[in-house]
């Protein structure tokens, strides 16, 4: 299937994915980021300020960001890593995909540059795979090492999320998980909850977290299913009000029709000797709330609701 490339508004190159049951993806080849993912309703399941920047260098505030080589503020380098803000290319050598006519797909790479060299002395290709199918998105992250000694990076997918309203979310998959909380210097705790609910401000690294997780917005019936695999770390982050008016990208009241839940690889950065290749996947899907909360409700299982 030919790829669709349109110039937004801004002249940024974007890509439009779409498949026969009416979902669509737009992806940037700036930062590899995925800005839209509409299920067949045409209803938009990505979290998108109105106050983001879309003009090179700057991040833009939603979507899917790529963080690589690093998650956070660390050294040298740009907060979360500078692959957010570079121009990504088209794949051409990516090996085809078999035949699917209700899957559309597009393959992206970032090589390392002079100027990324100069920031961080390593040889990389980064690739990245991502595909739309019936109620689906799936983002399958690689990184090989093309220098001749080994290096280690982290790696974070960033899903900032649709909600109605973050007060009426909660996030099933992660209770009982030892995690760091970024608002407390890092320091490590046990989540005690049944479930991660919201009434203020939250950043959290959960550490050796499921392959499925569960993101359930009451008011909208509707439940994200996120599986990953080879990012055995999850963030959970949402700014609240007084951060939120202190990011010029959020929008005052942004904050409350979001929730970033990611896929990440940040307590043990991944190692790769020459010629080596990393690669993950992440697959984000929607169903309707009464059944996915009926599975996971921990106390329905104990009472015998099944």
């Amino acid at each position: 299937m030919p790829l669709n490339i349109v110039h937004d508004k801004d002249g940024l190159p974007r890509i439009i994915l779409t498949e026969p049951t009416g979902s669509s993806a737009e992806v940037l080849l700036y930062g590899g980021q995925v800005v839209s993912w509409k299920n067949e309703r045409r209803e938009e399941l990505l979290f998108m300020s109105s106050k983001s920047f879309w003009k090179p260098p700057k991040a833009i505030r939603g979507g899917i960001p790529v963080c690589f080589p690093q998650f956070g503020n660390l050294g040298l380098l740009e907060q979360h890593g500078f692959a957010r803000n570079r121009f990504w290319s088209l794949d051409e050598d990516a090996s085809p995909l078999p035949p699917a006519n209700n899957q559309s797909t597009v393959d992206l790479i970032l090589k390392s540059t002079e100027e990324d060299i100069k920031a961080w002395p390593r040889g990389f290709e980064l690739r990245l795979r991502i595909s739309i199918s019936p109620g689906k998105l799936t983002l399958i992250p690689r990184v090989r090492n093309v220098d001749n000694k080994a290096f280690s990076f982290m790696f974070a997918l960033r899903n900032y999320l649709s909600v109605s309203d973050i007060s009426e979310v909660r996030v099933e998959g992660l209770e009982t998980l030892d995690y760091f909380d970024y608002l407390m210097n890092k320091e490590r705790f046990t989540e005690q909850a049944d479930a991660i609910t919201f009434d203020g401000e939250i950043d959290r690294v959960y550490l050796s977290t499921p392959t499925k997780i569960a993101i359930i917005d009451h008011e909208k019936k509707r439940t994200f299913e996120l599986r990953k695999d080879g990012m055995p770390d999850s963030v959970v982050w949402n700014p609240w009000d007084k951060k939120a008016k202190a990011l010029p990208d959020m929008g005052v009241d942004g904050y409350k029709t979001m929730l970033c839940v990611d896929s990440a690889a940040i307590e043990n950065p991944i190692v790769l000797k020459p010629f080596e290749e990393w690669r993950g996947r992440q697959e984000l899907s929607t169903v309707s709330s009464s059944y996915c909360s009926g599975q996971l409700d921990p106390r329905r299982v104990l009472h015998g609701f099944h």
